[in-house]
């Protein structure tokens, strides 16, 4: 039989911490009613976490193992432990200790009540304020602003999940801080709680300040996938019209100049941005109508509807 909950944790150069995990986790869930397993994945450790893993795996039923051939970092390494995880539920927790697997019963029993993602926040986060709570508060704000799920620590890797909207999901560059979003976008109900945060006493952040351009472009690509990927042509014909307009504008003022004022129209440099707006708009509209083509294709050729049945009755 399946087991009810899946804890997926992706570690990188974590030996140190994995044993002591390991018994924090089995000691948090075993006051579970149903069955669970924890499936680690080795994101291309070279201290010698692979070899621990895989002893664990063997040792513990519960355990089981992934080593990925290189460092894909931590959206591939969380990819694959979902397409592994067996569970009605997945668990996402960090192997640096710094989340507490005893946060996992009582999230595990708010996804049981009906919500689809149960979000954890780091209330007293034990972290840098500077290099990493404040540039993560920033992060949040801009997060829960373009994409309207509203979440107070996207950055917290301890959540739950219903298996079904994850399965759903396609994960790529850094998406997994944007789980929620996505799943909000899909129509899941989605829960934040209070979880502890503790300092991490062994192997160092594998994150600095050079993520945020990262975030920031991967913020892009969540606002176009959730509103846009199915109307592409709101985006692009809505950036050619408006330069379209942009130019009949500039293109009408420098007539009136050459009417009024008797300036040529060479020596109006705003006659050349109105040509060039005209030209960038037509190639948006264009874009776009390929794009829509484009969509359309995918849609058709994968089965996939642009829409989540969240119950059925009757069938």
């Amino acid at each position: 039989m399946s087991p009810e909950l899946s804890v997926i944790i992706p570690v990188f150069n974590e030996r140190d911490n994995v044993l002591e995990l390991w018994d924090s986790l089995k000691a948090a869930l075993k006051t579970l009613d149903g069955e669970w397993e924890c499936v680690w994945v080795d994101d291309g450790s070279t201290d010698g976490t692979w070899e621990l893993l895989s002893g664990l795996a063997d040792a513990e039923p519960e355990c089981r193992a992934l080593s990925l051939a290189r460092n894909f970092g931590q959206t591939a390494a969380l990819s694959a432990g979902i397409a592994a995880a067996r569970g009605e539920y997945i668990a996402a927790l960090d192997g640096d200790l710094q989340n507490d697997p005893a946060d996992i019963p009582a999230m595990l029993a708010a996804a049981r009540d009906g919500a689809d993602v149960v979000s954890g926040w780091r209330r007293d986060r034990k972290d840098p304020f500077l290099s990493r709570v404040l540039p993560s508060a920033a992060a949040n704000w801009l997060i829960s602003a373009v994409t309207g799920v509203r979440l107070r620590d996207y950055g917290c890797t301890l959540k739950v999940y219903r298996a079904s909207f994850l399965k759903e999901l396609e994960l790529y560059g850094e998406m997994h801080r944007f789980l929620p979003a996505l799943a909000g976008y899909r129509g899941a109900v989605i829960k934040e709680t209070p979880v502890a945060h503790r300092p991490r006493l062994r192997g160092g952040s594998k994150y600095g300040l050079g993520r945020t351009f990262k975030v920031a472009l991967d913020l892009l690509t969540v606002k176009f996938m959730g509103d846009y990927l199915s109307k592409p042509i709101y985006v692009f014909g809505g950036a050619g019209l408006t330069l379209g307009l942009s130019s009949v504008i500039m293109a009408g003022w420098t007539l009136y100049n050459k009417l009024a004022n008797g300036v040529f129209v060479k020596d109006q440099p705003l006659f050349l941005v109105a040509i060039f707006f005209a030209l960038v708009g037509i190639q948006f509209i264009l874009l776009g109508l390929i794009a829509e083509m484009l969509m359309r294709t995918y849609y058709g050729s994968s089965g996939r509807p642009p829409y989540r049945v969240r119950r059925r009755s009757g069938f």
